[in-house]
C-alpha cells in the first residue's frame, strides 16, 4: 500500500473531493466556478499523495503547503457559493468545518517537518 493511503488527512481530503460533486450538484454555480472548485478540491488530495513520495523534508513540506492552500481556495469558493445564494448556510458550515479540520491537520504535519 502507498504510504499516503495510511494518512488520516488524505482520507478526509479524498472524502471532501468526492463530496465536492454533491456540493456542486446542489449549487447553481456557473461552469467556471464549478471547474475551479473541482480542481481545488482534487488538488488537496493529490498534493498530499505527491508530497508523501518526496524524499526531502523540504519537498514534502512544499506539497503540504500547496495542499493547504488548495483547502483555503475551496473555502473561499464555498463562501462565494453561500453568499451568492448557490448553497445553503448548513452546507457551507458543514463543508467549511471539514476544510478547517483538513487545514489544521496539514498545518500540524508542516510544523512537525519544520521541527525535525
Amino acid at each position: 500500500m502507498f504510504d499516503f493511503k495510511k494518512l488520516n488527512v488524505y482520507s478526509k481530503a479524498k472524502s471532501f473531493c468526492l463530496d465536492s460533486k454533491s456540493i456542486l450538484s446542489m449549487s447553481r454555480a456557473d461552469k467556471v466556478t464549478c471547474d475551479q472548485f473541482r480542481r481545488a478540491s482534487f488538488s488537496i488530495m493529490l498534493n498530499i499523495a505527491e508530497g508523501s513520495a518526496r524524499f526531502t523534508k523540504k519537498d514534502k513540506r512544499n506539497f503540504l503547503i500547496i495542499a493547504r492552500g488548495s483547502a483555503f481556495e475551496c473555502d473561499a469558493i464555498l463562501e462565494y457559493l453561500y453568499e451568492s445564494g448557490s448553497i445553503s448556510k448548513e452546507s457551507f458550515q458543514k463543508y467549511e468545518d471539514i476544510l478547517e479540520e483538513i487545514s489544521r491537520m496539514l498545518f500540524g504535519m508542516i510544523k512537525r517537518l519544520d521541527e525535525t
